[in-house]
């Protein structure tokens, strides 16, 4: 599963469909949360439907209105949500785990670099300095990313996580408006101001139900004030 989303994932950033692999990141989280609701047997305050409602009917609408493969936006989100339900209810921790994964990985990623080298599609020949700082800082921020989502995904319920996942997607949003100056048709404008709006109603739900459960008194604290 996570070898299926790295590939996909750099396949599509090298081959000009960046806009659908940013939006398999959109629906990548309702497919956490329908896995969480499905699988893990857990439950929705109602805030957090009409949050999950929203972001989906967000979501539909990206989906309609793409015109790119759509293949590749399922395979991102399916593939990396089913890697986090296994992550969640793996017995190891985030580090053994993905210290396994990886290991896992090495052998048939060292033999497509062999054969890419056979073909003269790829060299072994040494870079400069900084081109080989660049190349291992990347295996850096690939993995630390992925190490704490291991770690966090075993801690927080499969719903938060998912509605969580949407600041990267907004992020790579950011990224590729302000810096990279990609166009932006109404037409995800309109999906994204539903994602946002669908954030905004999660926190303001988990901002009211903290504080409700902050006021309530603890059964301790009102068996003594029963005693005295």
């Amino acid at each position: 599963l996570l070898a299926t989303n790295w590939v996909v994932y750099v396949w599509a950033n090298n081959s000009g469909h960046m806009v659908e692999a940013s939006l398999g990141y959109f629906v990548n989280p309702l497919v956490n949360v329908v896995l969480g609701l499905l699988v893990l047997q857990e439950r929705l305050r109602p805030g957090q439907w009409l949050a999950v409602l929203v972001a989906a009917t967000g979501v539909a609408y990206l989906v309609a209105t793409s015109q790119g493969a759509l293949w590749v936006s399922l395979t991102l989100a399916f593939s990396f949500g089913l890697y986090g339900l296994l992550r969640k209810t793996d017995a190891l921790g985030s580090l053994q785990g993905l210290s396994i994964e990886m290991l896992m990985l090495v052998l048939p990623a060292s033999a497509y670099l062999v054969v890419l080298g056979y073909l003269g599609v790829a060299s072994a020949k040494p870079a400069a300095p900084i081109t080989t700082l660049v190349l291992l800082g990347g295996g850096v921020v690939t993995v630390t990313p992925l190490l704490l989502f291991a770690y966090g995904a075993r801690r927080v319920p499969m719903v938060t996580l998912g509605i969580l996942q949407y600041f990267a997607p907004t992020l790579q949003f950011l990224i590729g408006v302000l810096v990279y100056s990609e166009a932006f048709p109404r037409e995800r404008l309109i999906g994204f101001l539903f994602v946002w709006s669908a954030l905004a109603l999660y926190t303001i739900d988990g901002y009211r139900t903290q504080r409700r459960s902050g006021a309530q008194p603890s059964p301790d604290s009102a068996d003594a004030s029963a005693g005295a």
